[in-house]
C-alpha cells in the first residue's frame, strides 16, 4: 500500500469515526488493551526505569501487531480516532457550565481531564475543556492519522498503544516516576511532528489570525512542562484569543504552568468555538488525506 493509499484509507477512518462515533466500551480495543497492560504493569512493575521501558516496548509491540493483523488501515484510523467523542464531551460540558450549574460542570469535566475541578469556577472550566479539546485533537485525531499515513494499520494502533500508555503510566506520580519515563517519552517523540501539524490545521481554520497564532506558538509553547501540548493548546489560545494555561491542581498537588495567549481568560462561550475549530481542523484533514487518495487511485486507473 503507498502512501497515497493510506491517505484515502485514513480519511474513510476518519469518516467513520466522525459519524458513528465509538465502538461499545465492552468490545473497545483500546479498553481491552488497558486492561492487558494493566496485567502487564503488574507484572514488571520496579521502581525503575528498565522495566518501565520493557512495558512500553511491550505494549508497543501488541499494538503493531494488532494492526499487522486487522490489515485495514481504515478500520484500525476508525478505532484508534476519538474526535466524535472529543468534541461531543466537551460540548455537552459547555453547555452545562453556560447554564450556571458549575457543580454540575465539574463533574462532568473528571470524564475528559486528569486534574482536580472542585476549585475551578466557570472560567477555570472553560479553560480546562478548550485545553484538552486542543490536546486531545492531537492525541485522538491528528497523530493516529499522522502515523497511520507513515506506517498504515500497525502505525495507527501503535501510536494508539503508546498514546494509552502515556495515560496509564506516564504521570509524576509516586509509582511511575521512572517506570512510566519510557511510556511518556516514546508519546513526546509520537507527538512530535503531529502537534505541530494540528497547529497549522488551527491556522488554516482561523486565516484571519494565521500570523497572531504563528507568533503565539513560537513565543509561548516552549514555556510548556509538553512538548507538545504547549504547541496545540498555545495555538488554541490564539485561535479564540484567550489566556490558557496557570496553576493546576491534581489532588494535593499544585504546578505552576505558564500562562498561553494574550487574551482574557475564557467564558464558558469559548469551549463552542474550540470545538468548532478542532472540527474544522479534522475536515480540513479529511478533505486533504481524500483528496490525495483519489488522485491516486484515478492516476492508477489511467496507466
Amino acid at each position: 500500500m503507498t502512501i497515497a493509499t493510506r491517505c484515502g484509507a485514513a480519511a474513510a477512518g476518519l469518516l467513520i469515526d466522525r459519524i458513528v462515533g465509538e465502538p461499545p466500551t465492552a468490545v473497545h480495543p483500546v479498553v481491552w488493551f488497558g486492561t492487558t497492560m494493566h496485567h502487564v504493569e503488574n507484572a514488571l512493575w520496579a521502581d525503575r526505569r528498565l522495566p518501565g521501558a520493557a512495558y512500553a516496548t511491550t505494549g508497543l509491540a501488541i499494538g503493531a501487531i494488532a494492526g499487522a493483523a486487522i490489515r485495514s488501515t481504515t478500520i484500525a484510523v476508525a478505532v484508534s480516532t476519538a474526535g466524535n467523542m472529543l468534541r461531543t464531551t466537551a460540548t455537552d460540558i459547555g453547555m452545562v457550565v453556560e447554564t450556571g450549574d458549575v457543580d454540575a460542570a465539574r463533574a462532568e469535566l473528571r470524564s475528559l481531564v486528569g486534574r482536580d475541578p472542585s476549585h475551578l469556577d466557570s472560567s477555570g472550566i472553560a479553560a480546562a475543556v478548550i485545553e484538552s479539546v486542543a490536546e486531545n485533537s492531537v492525541d485522538a485525531v491528528i497523530a493516529p492519522v499522522f502515523w497511520a499515513v507513515v506506517a498504515g494499520a500497525p502505525g495507527a494502533l501503535g501510536y494508539r498503544a503508546i498514546n494509552t500508555m502515556d495515560a496509564m503510566v506516564g504521570h509524576r506520580s509516586t509509582r511511575f516516576r521512572h517506570f512510566g519515563t519510557a511510556a511518556a517519552r516514546l508519546d513526546d517523540v509520537a507527538n512530535l511532528i503531529p502537534a505541530r501539524v494540528f497547529a497549522s490545521l488551527v491556522a488554516l481554520s482561523r486565516p484571519d489570525r494565521a500570523a497572531t497564532i504563528a507568533r503565539i506558538v513560537r513565543r509561548d509553547a516552549r514555556a510548556h512542562p509538553s512538548p507538545n501540548a504547549g504547541v496545540a493548546e498555545s495555538a488554541m489560545a490564539a485561535a479564540l484569543d484567550v489566556e490558557l494555561g496557570g496553576p493546576l491542581r491534581y489532588g494535593d498537588r499544585v504546578e505552576l504552568r505558564p500562562t498561553l495567549g494574550d487574551g482574557t481568560r475564557p467564558a464558558p462561550t469559548d469551549i463552542k468555538g474550540a470545538v468548532e475549530i478542532a472540527g474544522r481542523a479534522e475536515v480540513i484533514t479529511v478533505g486533504v488525506l481524500g483528496v490525495i487518495g483519489l488522485v491516486s487511485r484515478l492516476r492508477r486507473r489511467h496507466r
